[in-house]
């Protein structure tokens, strides 16, 4: 019998759109730590995360058959103080509001108040770690329920994040973004780390049980196997780390030709297509372990 997953790609979109407007916010807020004259690259993180949280949300309201139709539904997750989705859904509603409030002193080129980008970056990585914690608690599935799962989501992200900012200020604003050198050695780190995570996640997970073991064997060799290779691994890890290697650690500059940027460009794409992969394969290949009463 081959079992068809529980959840599909509206469900993996919203994990990826909650996890990248995380780490947007905090890469904006990063990016006025370090980087206070950086006003354009700051705003395009500013704007991306509270559109990409509330377009995730969208996601999840019609994947739930409600939303729209029944939305006293949703009220009702917040009854069970000991629910992982009570919990989600605090984070998501509390980061959304101070995401909206900083666009808006960003639109209104004020700058966001050192409390509110504190609070809002504790909510950003509320909010990404939740969406691992989600899957994480559904223990008949072995390849959701692992310790390093939100982890590798939390780092997955912070990657995602700042390559949308990255991406947005290529286009925008290159002069900021050729100056964010530290930026840049922090985003070529994150591709490295969730790698390992990966591994580790997968190595672990192929151990615990036979359906475990046939989960990872299908990512590795089986029907997820081109997707998992070609578009999480090569695409959306190793190319875009590579790229970042190049000016940090080969010419040691920031490179501002023509071939740079479009080279740049593709890096940042290939992040964010790993990391939507990642959580529609981990959706995907997740078998369930058979309780047998």
């Amino acid at each position: 019998m081959e079992f068809e997953p529980v959840w599909g790609v509206p469900i993996a979109m919203y994990l990826f759109l909650a996890g990248l407007g995380g780490g947007a916010f905090i890469t904006s807020a990063f990016s006025q730590w370090m980087y206070p004259e950086s006003a354009t690259v700051r705003k395009i993180g500013r704007l991306i995360a509270p559109v990409a949280v509330a377009v995730g949300l969208v996601l999840l309201m019609f994947d739930a058959k409600a939303g729209f139709m029944n939305p006293l539904r949703f009220a009702l997750l917040l009854h069970n103080p000991f629910s992982v989705m009570t919990w989600g859904v605090v984070f998501l509603a509390v980061f959304e509001v101070i995401a909206l409030v900083s666009a808006i002193f960003e639109i209104r080129n004020k700058t966001v108040p050192r409390w509110l980008n504190r609070t809002g970056v504790a909510f950003g990585f509320a909010v990404a770690a939740y969406t691992g914690v989600l899957l994480g608690v559904v223990k008949t599935f072995p390849l959701w329920n692992n310790s390093l799962l939100p982890v590798l989501f939390v780092v997955s992200a912070l990657s995602t994040g700042a390559a949308s900012v990255m991406l947005g200020s290529l286009f925008v604003c290159r002069s900021e973004f050729e100056r964010m050198w530290n930026l840049k050695k922090v985003h070529f780190f994150l591709p490295v780390i969730e790698l390992a995570l990966i591994c580790a996640l997968l190595f672990i997970t192929g151990y615990v049980s036979v359906p475990a073991h046939d989960t990872v064997a299908s990512l590795l060799s089986g029907r997820y196997a081109l997707a998992f290779w070609l578009g999480l691994i090569t695409v959306g890890l190793v190319v875009p780390t590579c790229i970042e290697a190049y000016p940090i650690y080969v010419t040691k500059r920031i490179e501002t030709g023509s071939t740079s940027k479009w080279l740049s460009i593709g890096g940042e794409c290939g992040v964010l297509i790993g990391g939507f992969l990642l959580r529609l394969l981990i959706i995907l290949a997740a078998l369930p372990v058979t309780i047998v009463s």
